[in-house]
């Protein structure tokens, strides 16, 4: 896919380091073609997981948008000498896209989460953003599904036209889930957005403004789900040491 901007190199991984704006005109761009994309949010977590699994790779390699979740992908983008526009965040992007899409008659379909969480989440947009056009939610089992399922979802979300598909089915799931579905998917943008279901359905706590300002939900989360987290976490100081040896190449190669 042409981009304006250059992307950059992160352990393998090629990153579109923009802001959140021009991810959104960039969306626009494709519904207005008529074209079908997906989006991954990633962070360090998801691009260690790229070197552990060649589906995931495979995945965020066709991805048209890659953009920079987690205050890691900053640092390695800094460390690395690339311009930045600082992070997107999956429950900021939703955010952001469903209040903005308001004026562009955009209609949001959401696929994922647990039983009744996808509805908790539409119900809980639309009374922040009156005038929302939900499309429709699915919740799928937590189960591998047969061609027959899979085409009869395809179909129940291709009947509501949307124009943006929310996927919440959390890293690496949701990504080969867009990867595998991206030709059969009739929206403008597959966008995976994970814990985006449970926080803004509040489902889950989201960290307060001024954590996730400064970078610092991994530290909320682990305090609150530490059984859960915490092997996520040991991603991050293995993903900054695999970047300095990054830098370090590119030095000597220069």
């Amino acid at each position: 896919m042409a981009v304006s901007w250059q992307r950059r190199d992160i352990l393998g991984v090629a990153f579109d380091l923009i802001g959140c704006d021009a991810a959104m005109r960039t969306i626009d761009g494709w519904r207005r073609a008529g074209r079908r994309e997906y989006v991954v949010v990633a962070n360090p977590h998801s691009v260690l997981l790229c070197r552990r699994d060649p589906q995931m790779n495979a995945a965020v390699a066709q991805a048209g948008l890659t953009l920079p979740d987690g205050v890691g992908i900053v640092l390695a983008a800094g460390l690395l000498g690339y311009p930045h526009n600082g992070r997107v965040t999956g429950p900021e992007l939703m955010l952001r896209l469903c209040d903005w899409g308001r004026g562009h008659g955009y209609r949001h379909f959401f696929y994922g989460g647990t039983a009744g969480v996808a509805d908790r989440l539409a119900g809980r947009l639309s009374r922040m953003y009156p005038g929302l056009q939900v499309a429709g939610t699915f919740c799928p089992p937590f189960r591998p599904l047969d061609d027959q399922e899979d085409a009869e979802i395809v179909r129940q979300i291709n009947d509501t036209r949307p124009d943006v598909v929310w996927v919440g089915l959390g890293a690496p799931k949701q990504e080969k889930w867009m990867h595998r579905h991206r030709s059969r998917i009739e929206a403008a943008a597959m966008i995976g957005v994970g814990a985006a279901f449970d926080f803004h359905s509040r489902s889950a706590a989201w960290a307060p403004a001024w954590m996730r300002r400064g970078g610092m939900e991994w530290a909320y989360r682990l305090a609150r789900d530490p059984g859960r987290m915490w092997r996520r976490n040991l991603d991050s100081p293995l993903f900054l040491l695999r970047v300095g040896a990054q830098r370090l190449r590119t030095a000597l190669l220069d």
